[in-house]
């Protein structure tokens, strides 16, 4: 058997790359060079927080212990606690905390009870109809709540407003106490409607179709889903709006009642923040004011943190 024999080069073994050397640590300057753009991000937002909420807040802490009448010639008198101690004798305290509570209360059917109703209504609604729909409904948020009142006081007018010709009955909305108390509610959120609304919507979309459709092929009803998974899913959704409320009624009500009753009739609709506005730029007591500001600021904030810890518990997510 013969063969003819081939010589191959046998080709040269690669040089044993060198391991690269783990890279040295780096130095701390550097490390915090790293992680500082994201806290040159926040800057400017936490400056304008220390400026506008901060600095006033500790000012106020400061001027509650003193008595002034804003006068910059006039010398500020310290009076210790006696601010705080006048502040919690006084009947029109507790009669402005009962008339915010109950004004809260009233706002949260705006703000939560019908707009979950018209969102649940007009969650069918397709095409250019919705479009149109939302446009109308969030069309009161744009209008300024001083041009609102204006539109209001010739609207509730006892003689020639348009609401007394609807309803068939002279009611003088604005100088009667218990009228005036439902006028500055219902403008109130008349404004709030639309906001709401859009927010609901929001929520509503957030939820997964499929529910619905496996709960139709249970042959459940329309009211047995939106009981049972609708409202369930949406209920974060509504707990924010009611915190929402509870927070900001004073302050979105003290434009109405400044421009329609000023605290009116009889103290009728002097809520918290009106009550302050007495005080500091009325009466001219900026310590008294500061005091109560003081309270104010807490109470809301208890009652905040209480809400925020009740909602884990009448929340559901969709996990």
């Amino acid at each position: 058997m013969t063969g003819a024999f081939v010589e191959i080069d046998v080709l040269p073994r690669r040089a044993a790359t060198a391991t690269p050397v783990a890279a040295a640590r780096p130095s701390p300057a550097r490390r915090l060079l790293r992680a500082l753009p994201p806290y040159l991000f926040l800057l400017p937002a936490l400056g304008c927080l220390a400026v506008w909420t901060y600095r006033p807040l500790a000012a106020a802490v400061n001027l509650s212990f003193f008595s002034w009448n804003l006068l910059p010639t006039t010398p500020k008198e310290p009076v210790g606690l006696d601010n705080y101690r006048r502040l919690l004798e006084l009947p029109d305290l507790w009669h402005a905390l009962w008339l915010t509570a109950a004004m809260t209360l009233a706002l949260l059917l705006f703000t939560v009870a019908l707009p979950t109703v018209v969102a649940l209504w007009t969650s069918a609604i397709r095409g250019r109809g919705r479009a149109v729909y939302r446009a109308m409904i969030f069309a009161p948020v744009l209008v300024p709540p001083v041009a609102g009142a204006a539109v209001w006081q010739w609207m509730l007018d006892p003689t020639s407003g348009a609401v007394d010709r609807l309803i068939g009955h002279p009611i003088n909305w604005i100088h009667e106490p218990g009228p005036a108390q439902i006028a500055i509610v219902v403008i109130t959120g008349w404004h709030l409607l639309g906001f709401a609304v859009l927010v609901v919507s929001a929520g509503l979309a957030g939820i997964d179709d499929e529910y619905t459709a496996a709960a139709m092929l249970d042959r459940a009803s329309r009211w047995q889903t939106t009981r049972w998974i609708t409202l369930p899913l949406l209920s974060p959704t509504l707990v924010f709006l009611a915190l929402m409320t509870v927070l900001m009624s004073g302050q979105l009500t003290f434009p109405l009642i400044d421009t329609l009753t000023q605290g009116g009739p009889d103290s009728a609709t002097t809520n918290v923040y009106y009550l302050l506005w007495e005080w500091g730029f009325q009466n001219f007591d900026a310590g008294f004011a500061a005091s109560a500001g003081l309270l104010f600021f807490v109470a809301f904030g208890v009652v905040a943190v209480g809400l925020v810890r009740l909602s884990d518990r009448l929340t559901f997510h969709d996990n």
